[in-house]
């Protein structure tokens, strides 16, 4: 149906003859001529529409609307010296129409425009209802696009290091660590049901028992959790296990995946290798372990300095096994004022967001001179405040703020306001295609945290993971006793404050790994019954192996420089799970209910 591309044409072409198909983006009649930008897959192209040379091509001309799908055929000539469009690849030369074919009319009315001339911000809930016509437009057609360019440079870099793509199963079984499984009754079997895959997890680690040795899969995985930017019901995993190799191995392997990428998709050559921190290092420094490191305003423990002065906010927190950090915030005295720091201020609403009471606060004047509100510089002596200086490394104009309580608030509370005040003060740009790669490897997280809520410990990342050999010990009479404060061969790559992906190694004797089911609180016998069969094939001369799975959609996300993942993905669900286009969950007859053998107990009451 046509011989080029609408966005192929170039100067070279001119006196070709040539048919291109594609939609009305914009028609233009200049009074007795008739201009049409015609769009399809490769870009735009100027049809031009002369009654005088096309009598027939005009009249149908007249009465196209945008969004039309047409047919043209006709020549290619240079554009005039003054009409050159340099903002289009095809701005040299135009299409002189002979006739044109109208292939599907609109019927109706656009519920929004969809040129790429329309600056038009539409909403994202009509966006998302009309996604098919979201899909034309050029940013959301160029994510696709970089997506595809992304998975397709992690296969040929895969594929090319030995790996090979096995898919695993979609109907699995619930199993009772993570978040909530999505669930599937079975019709044959009574009663019972699957669950949609979380990850391959199991499935994986059993591809290595079976001498795959390098495995990989572009992942389909399910999570019934609750919603936000950077999150999808269903999500798509890069999923890579191996089978004989070490952490520092793997670490290398996927570095130089990520760099391939890179520089595949956005031409730009990584430095490597990637910098690491411990998870302890990066709680004591950032409050988080997926830390943004591209500026500074690192956290300050500063406990040693006020466990004993006068000012009970930050002596009560320290006797009380808590903590008071502080971050410095260069030329805060300038930019916040004391209204914002205070209750009812935007930066004591972040803290508060996090569970923290409040912020303390102490401005940096001239000749290190202090100024602040309260019980704190009556209660500071010189050393103690020459000493806070120094840590902080504070000079006039600086800001300090202080969070004191539990660790773990106070670890949260000065993230969020770090993060907060790095977007207010600019010292990231919301353009990320700007702003430097940082990559950061966080390594040596705990094996385990405790649930309050539960009164148990659960797995960090999941009860699979490998414990570090040397907090572990050789005897495995002590494994109850070490288990719970070691450390996990586990790793994390962080990119500007998200997390891009994690892994580790993991257990390949099953006498840990019951040892680690029972620390989490599973019976003996519950483990055999969830996990026996993991647990027999582990027994059957399973390798040493460990791997990664990597976030496909955030990683899109950030290439493409956009602040949602629904932007990078075709047909995404919104921050309540549904899709609008499709209006999807929705009510199912109730033979269907009963030939699966469940009822459904929902009143409108609930909703």
């Amino acid at each position: 149906m046509r011989s080029h591309g609408c966005g192929d044409l170039r100067a070279d072409h001119a006196g070709q003859d040539v048919q291109l198909c594609g939609w009305v983006d914009r028609r233009r009649d200049h009074g007795g001529v008739i201009f049409i930008d015609l769009r399809d897959r490769s870009g735009t192209v100027q049809i031009t529409v002369d009654p005088d040379l096309g009598a027939e091509a005009f009249a149908v001309a007249e009465h196209l609307r945008n969004e039309t799908v047409i047919q043209v055929a006709g020549t290619v000539r240079p554009r005039p010296a003054e009409a050159l469009n340099e903002k289009l690849a095809t701005g040299a030369v135009e299409v002189l129409a002979a006739s044109i074919s109208v292939l599907n009319s609109v019927k109706g009315n656009l519920p929004f425009p969809v040129s790429v001339h329309d600056e038009e911000n539409t909403r994202e809930e009509l966006r998302l209802r009309h996604r098919y016509l979201d899909l034309r437009r050029e940013r959301m057609n160029g994510n696709l696009r970089l997506r595809a360019q992304t998975i397709q440079a992690a296969r040929r870099f895969l594929e090319d290091a030995g790996f090979i793509e096995v898919e695993t199963p979609v109907l699995t079984r619930s199993t009772p660590e993570g978040a909530r499984d999505y669930l599937v009754p079975s019709r044959v079997c009574g009663g019972e049901w699957f669950a949609l895959p979380q990850s391959p997890q199991l499935f994986k680690q059993l591809l290595m028992v079976g001498g795959i040795e390098r495995y990989y899969q572009v992942a389909r995985c399910f999570r019934d959790e609750d919603l936000r930017a950077d999150r999808q019901p269903e999500f798509t995993q890069l999923d890579i296990e191996v089978s004989f190799m070490g952490q520092e191995e793997i670490l290398e392997l996927n570095e130089a995946l990520i760099a391939t990428i890179w520089k595949a998709v956005k031409g730009v050559a990584l430095p490597r290798p990637f910098p690491r921190l411990t998870w302890h290092e990066a709680m004591e420094r950032y409050g988080t372990d997926r830390p943004d490191t591209r500026y500074g305003m690192e956290l300050t423990n500063v406990s040693d300095l006020v466990a004993g002065m006068g000012f009970k906010v930050f002596s009560g927190a320290v006797a009380a096994g808590g903590s008071v950090k502080c971050i410095a915030v260069p030329g805060g005295n300038e930019a916040l004022s004391n209204v914002r720091i205070k209750p009812g201020g935007d930066v004591f609403s972040e803290a508060q967001k996090a569970g923290a009471g409040g912020l303390a606060f102490i401005r940096v004047r001239e000749g290190g001179e202090i100024d602040t509100i309260g019980a704190i510089k009556d209660n500071l002596s010189a050393a103690t405040k020459a000493e806070l200086l120094e840590r902080t490394g504070a000079v006039p104009g600086t800001l300090l703020l202080f969070g004191a309580g539990d660790t773990a608030t106070v670890n949260k509370a000065l993230d969020r306001v770090r993060q907060y005040l790095a977007r207010e003060l600019a010292m990231v740009q919301p353009d990320r295609e700007n702003d430097a790669w940082n990559f950061l490897w966080v390594v040596d997280f705990p094996m385990f945290e405790f649930n309050a809520g539960d009164n148990r410990l659960e797995a960090l990342h999941h009860p699979f993971c490998a414990p570090n050999t040397d907090d572990l010990g050789s005897d495995p009479g002590q494994w109850a006793e070490t288990l719970p404060t070691a450390r996990a061969q586990a790793y994390d790559l962080v990119l500007n404050g998200l997390e891009l992906g994690g892994g580790s190694l993991r257990i390949h004797d099953s006498a840990l790994q019951r040892q680690v089911l029972q620390t989490i609180g599973l019976p003996l016998e519950e483990a055999n019954r969830q996990f026996g069969f993991l647990m027999e094939a582990l027994d059957m001369g399973a390798p040493p192996h460990g791997g990664l799975a990597f976030g496909v959609d955030r990683i899109v996300m950030l290439l493409a420089g956009e602040e949602s993942i629904r932007d990078t993905i075709a047909f995404p669900k919104t921050q309540q799970a549904r899709c609008l286009m499709t209006q999807a969950p929705a009510d199912v007859a109730p033979q269907q209910l009963e030939e699966l053998h469940v009822a459904s107990t929902w009143s409108e009451e609930e909703s």
